[in-house]
This record gives C-alpha cells, sequence and structure tokens, in this order.
C-alpha cells in the first residue's frame, strides 16, 4: 500500500465513522482507527490501515494523523475539516464516503466497532487502548515510561507498538501478519 493509498483508506474511514458517530473528537477518532487495526489483526492477521502508533500518553497515536487533525487538516482536507461547536473541536466529513479502498470485511469491522465503541468517551478509548498487557501497555511497561505517561510527567514516546503483540500467541495469524508487513 503506497502513501497515499493508506491516506485514502484513513481519510474515507474518517468520514465513515465521523459520519455515523456523535462526538467526533480527533482524540476519539484516533483511538477508533487503532481499535480497527487492533481487532482486524486478531481476526485476520492483517491490519486495515497499517499506521505506525506510538506509545503517547493518551494512547496509541499515528503521529503524522494526529498532527494534521490538530489544525486544519492539510493530508486529509479532501476528507475532514475541524469544527468549533460548544467550545469542543470535532471532526466531520467535507465529502461523501468512498469505499473503494475497503473490503466487504473491513466495511463491517468499522460498523462494528461503531456499535461496540462509537457511544463510549475518548477518555473510556484510552481506557481501553491502556489495559493491561494490550500493545500499549506492554510497550510502556517494557521501556519503562509507563509511570511517566500516566503520572504526565512525558505525553509522548518515540517508540513504536509492535502490533503483531497481538497474535503472538497464534502462528497462523502471525505467518499472515508478518507475510503482509514484507509485502508493503
Amino acid at each position: 500500500m503506497t502513501k497515499q493509498e493508506q491516506l485514502d483508506k484513513v481519510g474515507n474511514a474518517l468520514i465513515y465513522l465521523s459520519s455515523r458517530i456523535t462526538d467526533t473528537s480527533k482524540s476519539k477518532l484516533l483511538k477508533l482507527l487503532y481499535i480497527i487495526d487492533e481487532l482486524s489483526i486478531k481476526k485476520s492477521g492483517i491490519p486495515v490501515f497499517n499506521l505506525n502508533y506510538q506509545v503517547w500518553k493518551y494512547g496509541p497515536v499515528e503521529k503524522e494523523v494526529y498532527t494534521d487533525l490538530s489544525e486544519n487538516p492539510v493530508l486529509l482536507s479532501k476528507y475532514v475539516k475541524r469544527i468549533n461547536k460548544d467550545d469542543n473541536n470535532y471532526i466531520v466529513p467535507v465529502a461523501e464516503f468512498c469505499d473503494d479502498e475497503f473490503t466487504n470485511n473491513d466495511i463491517k469491522l468499522m460498523d462494528k466497532v461503531i456499535e461496540l465503541y462509537g457511544s463510549k468517551t475518548a477518555k473510556e478509548l484510552v481506557a481501553y487502548t491502556h489495559r493491561p498487557h494490550s500493545p500499549w501497555y506492554n510497550k510502556a511497561v517494557e521501556k519503562q515510561v509507563y509511570e511517566d505517561l500516566i503520572n504526565e510527567r512525558i505525553n509522548t514516546t518515540d517508540y513504536y507498538l509492535e502490533m503483531d503483540s497481538i497474535i503472538s500467541h497464534n502462528e497462523t495469524l502471525k505467518a499472515i501478519y508478518n507475510d503482509f508487513q514484507e509485502l508493503c
């Protein structure tokens, strides 16, 4: 998947999610993107977006997407924009959803994530991504930054999640994941 194809997929996923969920803050959408990848890897060994998530205070974050959604989007401007409503910033679609980059399973998975997590607050989603033995938790503990992140002594790290840790117990899914990564 080229960088542009990845951006198109993320942009269209943001359209899909933000048009179906209320309270689409940047934090909430970033967590939902991560959860989609996590659940996809658990199910098939293949991530939907294949983003490089870093260990940050509020959970797994893909730095480039985070940065772009922090102001008026540039990379994702043909998909979404930021609006201020009731003193809160929200991400809203500026285009119609295009399913060209998605399989039927991807769409079903996004619908399942919306069903299970769409009504959760960003804070609840952060708690989910911080749960014990999650990739975020494991990497934060391994690199000895967990306490610093939780106690807000630091906000970000340069450590990347090892997404294959989600399926380390399943040799078949791990082989599929590794083959997929070699193709990218």
